[in-house]
């Protein structure tokens, strides 16, 4: 896919900063249908070329938010070697520079959380609730929620299933499902419908 053809899932103004990082490498971008598990995904190919997938239904700014979260993971392959860790020291670094570099890009009311995440930028995307709830506003219906909105003996559902809210442990949810009676632990960004 060429970087022109990914323009209609970009914010504007990115195609400048997608031709420098890109410049120097050969890379297949599969743009995928909704994954649950992960936003993107980034991997050496046998012969020396990268690909990167990214799921399609991403709003624009998130989508080049996940673009330049796995860029840096190939750029910093390529400056620092293979050894590194996927998520150390010269990713951050490296991911740091890139978000600052297009910070232009974003909305004005998500670059000063651009800023603050840059300050030290985590793996997982689930891992920074500002970014998460700003990417989830105006997506979720009436009666979807975070867990963490929900009260110790409220109902929710999760993935057709019902669940008890039993109270916090440490920094996640403890949770009954009421079907099995299994607990589970339950992030607090985690959206779920609730149940009356």
């Amino acid at each position: 896919m060429s970087i022109q053809s990914l323009e209609k899932y970009l914010p504007q103004n990115t195609l400048q900063y997608l031709k420098i990082w890109f410049s120097d490498y050969y890379i297949h971008i599969k743009i995928t249908r909704n994954r649950n598990s992960k936003l993107g995904d980034y991997r050496k190919l046998p012969d020396s070329s990268h690909e990167i997938t990214i799921n399609s239904t991403l709003q624009p700014q998130l989508f080049f938010f996940v673009l330049t979260h796995e860029l840096a993971h190939l750029l910093a392959f390529e400056k620092y070697g293979r050894r590194i860790s996927p998520h150390g020291n010269e990713w951050k670094h490296t991911f740091r520079q890139m978000l600052l570099q297009s910070i232009d890009v974003y909305e004005e009311d998500l670059k000063p959380l651009l800023i603050k995440f840059s300050k030290s930028p985590k793996a997982n995307f689930m891992a920074s609730p500002d970014l998460v709830k700003y990417f989830h506003i105006g997506k979720q219906d009436d009666n979807q929620v975070f867990v963490e909105e929900l009260k110790k003996g409220d109902f929710f559902l999760y993935r057709n299933e019902k669940y008890l809210l039993e109270g916090l442990i440490k920094k996640n949810y403890l949770c009954l499902n009421l079907a099995t009676g299994r607990k589970y632990s339950f992030k607090p960004l985690a959206r779920v419908e609730k149940y009356t």
